[in-house]
């Protein structure tokens, strides 16, 4: 699933373009009084009101000469100014006028991705924006590839993309940029990563459960592990979920979505770190062998869980793969996990839960998302709480009664299983856009993405 951009963005070398105006509300008026009559007429007869979003086409001297005018807020451009003109201009090239385009250039290409796997698009991409700063234009790319490649795995039917095809894609993705590839099953899963094997044990033949673990980089570079949550269907087990609840849960591997993406602007921009990649890929199924409630689950770090809800598997998983993650000593641990409806219930969709075990750490990611327009919210992890994971046959449980606080108890299971000394950021994303704006379809997204980029750029500087 690649989604190719980079025709999309190009220098500004004086090549034949129209020309978008880019004028903001408080300087409206002024710039409306210096247009020659025809414009002022075509903007009298659209009745444009200097509205941020506001667009209109304005005829030029000749009948195949005409621009576009678009209001804004304020300059410099935003990520998504431009989206909208992305999706609707005809095909061609254009240019700015008044404004550069910055930060821009990443909803302009995104603008023009489409889902496609089962439909035709209304469009295809065809529409050129031209700029002056073409020093922005590989990291807008490399952006919205990886943004494409979030969307259209979170996008894919579940029939279509099991633990088997996430394991393809990790392949294609260390084929890409020569990186070592390791994928444990079987009996090997079953003694090393035992809550791994019984979330995914009941799994028909071809979606088996499986740890994806994937290493590039100078070995003495600083160790970076990253996590993404890969439960390619939740049926909640025999905790079985309603129809209702079920529906998107095809995007529960949505944190697996993410890591891969993530991966992959990492080894693209050859940033100086030894990563670690570890996808635990399951399906959560039901059959006579699934794991029931009030199974006591063995670890790979030793501990035992009492398992309290099957529909709390995600954090079951991510246990196994943190440890293995922090067997190598790694300086960071990140994981990306589609995690609780509780965060969802509290932030919305569109803020994913940012939980973190160093101030500087989580300073550095809500900074980042800021900077990036891809805000995170943190929330804390309350030792208060950790009383809440007590259980009186095991070292802990999975999933408290009563639903309080359900993202902290998560992230607080989570980080039981997170080495004492070693940074560690946890991401309880959403991955799924409910309504559609400019540049951003209903459907897969990659929320909490560019922030952590932002982060890991800003700590261990490009390449």
């Amino acid at each position: 699933m690649t989604y190719d951009p980079t025709p999309l963005l190009q220098p500004d070398r004086g090549q034949t373009a129209r020309t978008i105006h880019i004028v903001t509300k408080a300087a409206f008026e002024g710039w409306r009084t210096a247009q020659p009559p025809r414009v002022r007429t075509a903007l009298d007869a659209a009745r444009v009101e200097a509205k941020p979003g506001a667009t209109a086409i304005l005829p030029g001297a000749d009948a195949e000469d005409w621009s576009v005018l678009l209001c804004v807020a304020k300059t410099p451009l935003g990520t998504w100014d431009l989206a909208k003109l992305a999706e609707t201009l005809p095909d061609g090239s254009y240019r700015l006028d008044g404004a550069s385009v910055g930060a821009a250039l990443l909803g302009w290409a995104l603008g023009q991705h489409a889902f496609t796997r089962y439909k035709k698009p209304d469009r295809t991409p065809g529409r050129v924006l031209l700029t002056t700063e073409p020093a922005r234009i590989a990291e807008a790319v490399a952006l919205a590839r990886a943004t494409a490649t979030v969307r259209d795995l979170v996008n894919t039917a579940a029939a279509d993309l099991g633990p088997a095809e996430l394991e393809a894609e990790a392949a294609a993705l260390a084929d890409t940029h020569g990186a070592t590839l390791t994928v444990t099953k079987g009996a090997a899963l079953v003694s090393g990563y035992p809550m791994i094997h019984a979330v995914g044990q009941a799994a028909a033949s071809g979606r088996e459960p499986r740890l994806i673990e994937l290493e590039w980089g100078n070995s003495a570079h600083p160790r970076l592990a990253v996590i993404g949550k890969g439960v390619c269907f939740d049926s909640g087990g025999l905790d079985i979920k309603p129809s209702s609840g079920m529906r998107l849960m095809k995007k529960d591997m949505g944190g697996a979505a993410h890591a891969l993406a993530l991966a992959g602007l990492i080894m693209g921009a050859h940033l100086p770190v030894r990563l670690h990649l570890l996808i635990p890929a399951v399906e959560n199924a039901i059959a006579g062998n699934a794991f029931r409630p009030g199974d006591v689950l063995a670890t790979r770090k030793g501990l035992t869980v009492e398992n309290t809800n099957t529909d709390a598997e995600g954090r079951l998983i991510l246990g196994d793969a943190l440890t293995r993650a922090g067997e190598n000593n790694p300086e960071l641990i990140l994981d990306f996990a589609t995690l609780t409806g509780a965060a969802r219930v509290a932030l919305g969709p569109d803020l994913p839960a940012t939980f973190a075990n160093d101030d500087a750490l989580a300073k550095a990611l809500l900074a980042a998302g800021t900077a990036s327009e891809d805000p995170l919210w943190r929330l804390p992890l309350w030792d208060g709480y950790d009383d809440m994971l007590k259980s009186d046959i095991a070292d802990l449980l999975n999933a408290p009664d009563g639903g309080f606080a359900g993202a902290v108890t998560a992230a607080l299971f989570l980080r039981r299983f997170v080495p004492e000394h070693t940074q560690w950021a946890h991401l309880d994303t959403f991955a799924w856009r409910p309504s559609g704006k400019p540049g951003r379809p209903k459907g897969g997204e990659a929320l909490g993405l560019r922030a952590v980029w932002g982060m890991l750029k800003g700590r261990y500087g490009d390449s």
